[in-house]
């Protein structure tokens, strides 16, 4: 390829990158300029919108109602229209003809800045609008709207009076107030009528928002007025006679009553009473069914507390009894104890901490006392309810379960001294006896010779036994110690016991083993020098060597031995 093929070849493609720029910016800005002419289209579109059909309707419909009473507002309201046909709608107009001699000049960056400012006159221009149209419904949809509301009114009102009529004789008490109040509601509903006639919008909607809270008013009074009256003038005053009259009572039969506050809160009460019946009076039955079912579960209540009183003090003599008896018992042991610690302290070493225990615990039963015979001295004065008096008595049960406990305790402690003793002298006895069988079981079987370790055993268990008895001796008696004295000779007894045993049974079956032997002795050479070897250990006196080779050498000539030899000791 040539050097003039190569330039062409650049120039060619440079031509074709511009033609492609050239024809990708004229779509770029034929793409704006329709989407521009489309928000246009569309402002224009809203414009024309504004004065519509509905706003020249209800215009037509004001002016027909020709009242001098909305005269001012419709003036008012013509003055808006005029101001939106006349100027508003002219300034967009003017700011659309801009934004189309702007696209003309190309000037689309100054193009966006207005068609903004042109969007945002339409819609505050549409929010006038919007007002001017929601302003005059208020008065031409008025009697529509008002008249379907007065007419649901009517048909609540007719069940309400035909309620009312059914059941008159429960409201014979507020008869003559519901009826006026009737009146006052019918009333009401003429006038609705005459202002509709002479288009008196405004006092309409004020009479439909009266006859609305009226009907709501009267339908609760209808619904709620013979419960609050039967409440207010049968049920409540009879179930405070009741409680007046059992208050009464109980007060003569010498119940304190007086934290309960029966006679304040049946004043209260009478008054609570007389209030919502003056109110029910006015048609203001606002809580009172609350109230008075409140009162109601109140009264009830106390009979609830009379009855928890009854019960307290049919148990308070009970109570009173048993904890007078359980103080007196309780007297009475720790005297018992206080006779006997002197003994008890000679006789065994007792800590400081155990002696003092019992102090503590007659102080305890003093403060018991004192508080059991405060709590009765008040009983009598009569100045605490027997609810609450049962429960300081329920206290003061709980203190003496505790120190009931205590004592039982010390004594069983006390008492357990001298059973170690018994236990210890029994133990002495028995460690006596077994240190006697073990001598004589190793008299009764003649060793050639008694291995040392038999004779430290049986020293050490002759000492334990010495110790025992100078425990036992002494006054007072540390019964800690005896214990620990008591186990330890107990324990050594038994191991010379079990050590006599085992030597007694080893030597026997040594012997019961050379015995068997002699058998083998001319016949196999090892087993003779087994048994040479075993005898010269059993007239040592070490048994158990001389049975484990005596087994070894038998086992040369007859396996398993040693089960048959146990056989026959056993035999």
């Amino acid at each position: 390829m040539t050097k003039g093929t190569i330039t062409l070849f650049i120039v060619v493609l440079i031509i074709v990158i511009l033609s492609l720029l050239i024809s990708l910016i004229f779509l770029v800005i034929a793409k704006k300029k329709k989407k521009i002419n489309n928000i246009l289209q569309e402002l224009e579109r809203e414009k024309n919108d504004i004065i519509s059909s509905a706003l020249l309707n209800e215009f037509q419909k004001i002016e027909a109602l020709n009242n001098s009473k909305i005269k001012k507002r419709v003036e008012q309201w013509h003055k808006s229209f005029n101001k939106l046909r006349d100027v508003s709608l002219p300034l967009i107009t003017d700011q659309i003809l801009e934004i189309e001699s702007l696209i003309d000049s190309k000037k689309y960056k100054e193009v966006n800045v207005l068609l903004a400012k042109c969007e945002l006159s339409l819609f505050h221009i549409k929010t006038e609008r919007d007002n001017l149209l929601e302003s005059i419904r208020e008065i031409t949809l008025s009697e529509e709207r008002n008249r379907s509301a007065v007419t649901k009114l009517k048909s609540i009102y007719r069940n309400i009076i035909n309620k009312y009529n059914q059941n008159k004789e429960d409201y014979k008490e507020i008869a003559n107030i519901i009826e006026l109040q009737f009146e006052n509601i019918d009333k009401l509903f003429s006038a609705f009528e005459r202002c509709i006639e002479e288009s008196e919008f405004e006092e309409v909607s004020k009479i439909v928002k009266a006859l609305d809270d009226l009907i709501k008013n009267i339908e609760i009074v209808v619904e709620e007025a013979p419960t609050v009256l039967f409440m207010d003038k049968v049920v409540i005053p009879k179930k405070m006679n009741d409680v007046k009259n059992t208050y009464s009572k109980m007060i003569k039969d010498g119940y304190f009553l007086g934290f309960m506050n029966i006679e304040y809160n049946l004043e209260e009460a009478d008054k609570k009473l007389n209030d919502i019946y003056d109110r029910l009076k006015k048609l203001d039955i606002e809580d009172s069914v609350f109230e008075l079912k409140t009162m109601l579960d109140y009264f009830e209540s106390l009979f609830t507390d009379f009855d928890k009183e009854k019960i307290c003090k049919k148990n308070y003599d009970n109570i009173t009894k048993k904890l007078s008896e359980k103080i007196t018992n309780l007297i009475k042991v720790v005297k018992n104890i206080y006779t006997e610690i002197e003994d008890i302290k000679s006789t065994y070493d007792l800590t400081k901490e155990e002696i003092s225990l019992v102090d503590v615990l007659n102080d305890s039963l003093i403060n018991v006392k004192e508080d059991f015979k405060l709590l009765s001295d008040r009983t009598k004065l009569k100045v605490t309810s027997y609810s609450k008096i049962c429960k300081e008595f329920e206290r003061i049960g709980v203190r003496l379960s505790t120190i009931e406990n205590d004592l039982e305790e010390t004594v069983k402690g006390l008492s357990s001294l001298k059973e170690d003793e018994v236990r210890a002298r029994e133990q002495l006895v028995e460690i006596r006896n077994i240190l006697r069988s073990s001598r004589d079981r190793m008299k009764s079987y003649n060793l050639p010779i008694v291995p040392k370790n038999y004779y430290v055993e049986l020293k050490e268990a002759e000492y334990a036994m010495k110790i025992i008895m100078e425990e036992l001796n002494k006054k007072p008696i540390n019964i800690k110690v005896l214990n620990t004295r008591v186990d330890t000779g107990r324990d050594l007894a038994l191991k010379l016991y079990n050590t006599s045993n085992e030597l007694i049974k080893t030597a026997q079956m040594a012997e019961l083993a050379i015995v068997y032997g002699n058998r083998y002795r001319s016949i196999q050479k090892e087993v003779e020098i087994g048994l040479i070897s075993s005898e010269k250990e059993f007239f040592k006196g070490n048994y158990r060597n001389s049975l484990e080779i005596v087994l070894n050498a038998l086992n040369i000539v007859e396996p398993g031995i040693h089960k048959k030899l146990i056989e026959a000791y056993e035999k």
